[in-house]
């Protein structure tokens, strides 16, 4: 059957008020066109679903079973349409963030304060890994987006946005006492070197720029935290390699000193994935528009 669903709405307003004239008044229309209606319905049906009496109808027993059915039906439908004007108002909604443990830190907190303080009712998950290990998260549906230092490989099926520009420099204590020195990259590895291990997106994009110069760097310290390497470099254990804009205040109190190398490295991006085919929710697409300052 394929029922005009406005008629179940007319039966249910009867049903509720066991009166015809005072449905007609809920539902702003006239006498006549509710008791059509439900003519309509039962002979679509194949059978009756009222019995009139002098003091208005009450239901048949298959009535009473449609009823049941129909009364759920419609309250479902409304909550339905109030659960989405809630998330079209923000009121209430999910957002699964997959971002590595530096950025949430040094690029995404402020972001969530801003949307928290003006969107407190909705939920924030966030999963922290490399990104590589985040796209099939993302592929699956089980995060959202993903924030992440580029370059990262692509894919036909995710698209990718240029979120923020960093620049990647060497850092040392200042009792290396460098100056205005300038190292050549095939130098480096005559000091001691803090670096990421390999695998990481930031360590990646280093020795994909310095192999250019057919240099093959080899770090005395690799640290899986990104912070570390930035509190071994602050605490005189070698040179650091680190995003310029995460450590801008220790290089204005002097805590570190850039190290300044030929050739500079390339600035890259922070950026933003997500699912090409996928249309995201009211809350992440308000949180994207947050990122890229719409």
């Amino acid at each position: 059957m394929n029922i005009d669903f406005e008629l179940y709405r007319v039966f249910n307003e009867v049903a509720n008020s066991g009166n015809i004239t005072a449905a007609a008044e809920k539902l702003h229309i006239s006498q006549p066109a509710v008791s059509k209606s439900i003519k309509s319905l039962e002979n679509q049906l194949g059978g009756a679903l009222f019995i009139r009496t002098k003091r208005g109808v009450t239901l048949t027993e298959e009535g009473k079973e449609l009823y049941s059915y129909i009364k759920l039906a419609i309250e479902h439908i409304r909550n339905a349409e109030n659960r989405f004007t809630d998330m079209i108002n923000l009121n209430t909604g999910i957002i699964r963030i997959g971002i590595s443990r530096t950025l949430v830190k040094y690029y995404l907190l402020p972001y969530l304060e801003k949307f928290h303080k003006k969107y407190p009712n909705i939920r924030i998950e966030i999963v922290t890994n490399k990104a590589s290990e985040l796209i099939p998260f993302l592929r699956n549906g089980l995060i959202d987006l993903i924030i992440s230092n580029l370059p990262i490989k692509r894919y036909s099926d995710l698209d990718i946005y240029n979120l923020k520009e960093i620049q990647d420099i060497f850092v040392v204590n200042k009792k290396f006492n460098f100056k205005d020195e300038v190292i050549e990259l095939k130098n480096l590895n005559n000091y001691p070197l803090i670096l990421q291990p390999k695998g990481t997106n930031t360590r990646d994009f280093l020795d994909s720029v310095v192999s250019k110069y057919d240099v093959y760097l080899e770090p005395e310290m690799c640290l899986a935290s990104y912070g570390l390497v930035q509190d071994m470099a602050t605490i005189g254990f070698g040179v650091g390699y680190v995003v310029k804009e995460f450590v801008i205040e220790e290089l204005k109190k002097g805590d570190l000193i850039e190290l300044k190398t030929k050739p500079k490295i390339p600035s890259r991006h922070i950026g933003l994935i997500t699912k090409s085919d996928i249309i995201p929710s009211f809350a992440t697409n308000r949180l994207i528009e947050m990122l890229k300052g719409v």
